[in-house]
């Protein structure tokens, strides 16, 4: 039952607004077209293997030892852990979890992580409303459409140019639409609920300089999924706020128009356009390799050149590799091995194939056969890439010692919404980041648990599969 919130009748709500808290309020009770549920489960599972992998890396270890010391109500579980907690401390570290790696989804033209964020909160929320599979399917549909509809209203690119960071604004809003519809909020809460989020509204673009990755998990997952949530329990518990955030005098698109410096003004009017018709969920990413999203190209290529010609590393003598200018910039000669583009081309080339463990072993990064092959690896950015941006795009130049010129032009990478993943695609990756964790049964059962979620009727049931 959806919980009643007060307002003022005086005050004067924009149809703009009307139309998107109207559509919000009665997302729960209207069913997803059959292939935007299977595509949800798609994401739902993804990032669950991102948390539960998550869990023992570094930032997540970080993450959890935090945890330890908040205490709170036993509302939601942390992922990978035995720690039950309120439910904004716990979207707040399974956030954390959902990034501490380069293996969550990525939705491109919003230039935006949403799972990282939407699904930690609607998990965290959901446990606590003790609400069903179905409910959390569509809670965690609505976020990727707010999530994305904020961001491309801000002129994403060229608002992270300004200084903004992207991967908080936006999944923000989709963190604060997936836990407001758990909590079961109508069409006046809805709006308080976005006024609370665009109060919380943060984050700035020298996450890039974050060399852990560990403030970089926050800004990405753990800051938008607790914003979020919290936006929603406040509101839950009676608090009021302003009607329209979205219009009005000093409303969020008067503080965020950075038209004299990107030279466009905000578009509002994106979050409803389509609204019901486009699910943004669709037009989201997954990740075929757990490294980050600029090198998805070049491995696929990679992938392919090997498979088709039997390339070994010892017959290589040069390889030129060709991306946006941006990629080139966040993924050159990084001293992380998930997202240093020499690093993992080398890996590809020495064994056939990259995964969870070789992508992340810091040791081979000093590995004398690495190195070696590393020297005779190029990186540049360039302007027909960057051009066709969002597609994260890739050219390989492939120069062996016989002589022979391999070429290789990757357009749209396996995982992406032009090349999707298939079920069992999914299920493969996500099986293989999480039974080494949670073990083989373990891991099975919660792979069908998700693909299942419809039968689930408290999703507090999944928590055995989750501790560890």
């Amino acid at each position: 039952m959806s919980k009643k919130s007060k307002t003022n009748s005086k005050t004067t709500v924009s149809p703009l607004m009307k139309t998107l808290a109207t559509y919000m309020a009665g997302a729960a009770k209207k069913p997803l077209p059959k292939h935007v549920a299977e595509k949800t489960k798609h994401h739902l599972l993804d990032t669950i293997a991102a948390m539960v992998s998550g869990s023992r890396l570094l930032p997540g270890t970080k993450a959890i030892a935090y945890a330890k010391t908040l205490g709170g109500a036993p509302q939601s579980l942390v992922i990978g852990s035995k720690i039950v907690t309120n439910a904004e401390q716990a979207a707040h570290i399974n956030g954390m979890l959902a990034h501490a790696d380069e293996t969550d989804d990525s939705h491109a033209a919003s230039l935006s992580h949403p799972g990282c964020a939407i699904v930690p909160a609607a998990l965290a929320m959901g446990e606590r409303e003790k609400a069903g599979g179905t409910q959390l399917l569509r809670a965690v549909a609505l976020g990727y459409d707010l999530c994305a509809r904020l961001n491309l209203s801000l002129h994403p690119y060229d608002f992270r140019q300004a200084g903004h960071s992207t991967h908080s604004f936006g999944p923000s809003f989709g963190a604060a639409a997936a836990a407001s519809l758990l909590a079961g909020l109508d069409y006046n809460g809805m709006r308080h609920a976005l006024s609370y989020t665009a109060q919380q509204c943060s984050g700035i673009s020298c996450w890039m300089r974050d060399e852990e990755h560990i403030e970089k998990a926050f800004d990405f997952g753990g800051m938008p999924a607790r914003n979020g949530t919290a936006a929603a329990s406040m509101v839950s518990s009676g608090f009021t706020a302003v009607e329209d955030v979205f219009s009005g005098e000093r409303n969020f698109y008067v503080a965020y128009d950075e038209t004299r410096r990107i030279g466009m003004k905000p578009q509002p009017q994106r979050l409803i356009k389509d609204l019901g018709k486009v699910y943004e969920i669709m037009n989201t990413n997954i990740k075929r390799w757990s490294v980050g999203s600029p090198i998805q190209a070049p491995l696929d290529g990679l992938l392919e050149l090997i498979r088709e010609h039997g390339v070994k590393a010892a017959d290589v003598e040069k390889l030129v590799i060709r991306v946006a200018h941006q990629a080139a910039n966040t993924t050159d000669n990084r001293n992380m091995p998930d997202i240093c583009m020499q690093h993992l081309c080398a890996v590809m080339l020495i064994d056939g194939i990259v995964t969870f463990k070789s992508s992340h072993d810091e040791k081979r990064m000093k590995d004398k056969k690495v190195l070696d092959l590393r020297k005779r690896i190029t990186l540049y950015g360039d302007d027909a890439l960057t051009a066709a941006l969002p597609s994260r795009q890739g050219i390989l130049e492939l120069k062996l010692k016989n002589g022979k010129t391999l070429h290789k032009h990757v357009k749209a990478v396996l995982g992406t919404a032009q090349n999707p993943m298939v079920r069992a695609q999914v299920d493969e990756k996500c099986y293989h980041l999480m039974a080494p964790i949670l073990g083989a049964a373990r891991a099975r059962k919660l792979c069908d648990a998700v693909w299942n979620i419809e039968k689930v009727g408290n999703i507090t049931k999944l928590r055995n599969l989750l501790t560890a």
